[in-house]
């Protein structure tokens, strides 16, 4: 599985991080950095899922009006701070979808559905990727979420038990399991 590596961070980049997010921590100015390197990316995961262009900027500026708000309470944990702003931006998608009635969007690009498939066809067709695609809204809220963050974005279970609040053997498990339940619905159509 390919890193990406803006979740996958040396530790030189997390100390790095790390002072910046101290700095700002005491005054709020010095959080640019961090939102200069996260708006894109927390705008994209976004967006991705409510495909609102609007809503999306609405929301991103909800994320890390949150975030510095939230700031002083924030405790490092191993991972990027990306994690805790997927977290908050998790949050507020949840709530959006709560006061809107929004319908989630599942936002899949071919190469990333073939390593779905892989998971549990030896081979696979076109046909299958439709399939897939169709049953992939039927999973349940977490487990559509679990499927994108660990096929589709890339995460680590480390960072997709971050962003969710398991434990990353948990991530591991639910992950697993979301999987099975995907080949079920899958195997149904």
């Amino acid at each position: 599985m390919a890193m990406n590596l803006l979740y996958h961070q040396s530790p030189i980049r997390l100390e790095e991080e790390l002072r910046i997010i101290e700095k700002a921590k005491i005054n709020p100015v010095h959080f640019g950095p961090l939102y200069s390197r996260y708006h894109e990316t927390i705008f994209r995961y976004i967006f991705r899922r409510i495909d609102d262009i609007e809503a999306a900027y609405d929301i991103t500026s909800q994320v890390f009006v949150k975030a510095i708000g939230a700031l002083p309470k924030f405790e490092y944990r191993g991972v990027p701070f990306s994690s805790w702003l997927f977290r908050i931006a998790k949050s507020e998608l949840y709530q959006f979808f709560r006061d809107s009635k929004a319908r989630r969007t599942v936002s899949i690009d071919s190469v990333r559905i073939a390593e779905v498939m892989d998971e549990f066809l030896d081979d696979h067709s076109e046909n299958d990727r439709e399939r897939l695609l169709k049953v992939l809204p039927l999973l349940k809220e977490d487990q559509l979420q679990l499927i994108e963050m660990r096929f589709f974005e890339k995460r680590s279970f480390r960072e997709i038990g971050e962003i969710t609040g398991l434990t990353e053997n948990n991530a591991k498990v639910k992950t697993f399991r979301a999987l099975i339940k995907l080949k079920q619905l899958f195997n149904k159509k």
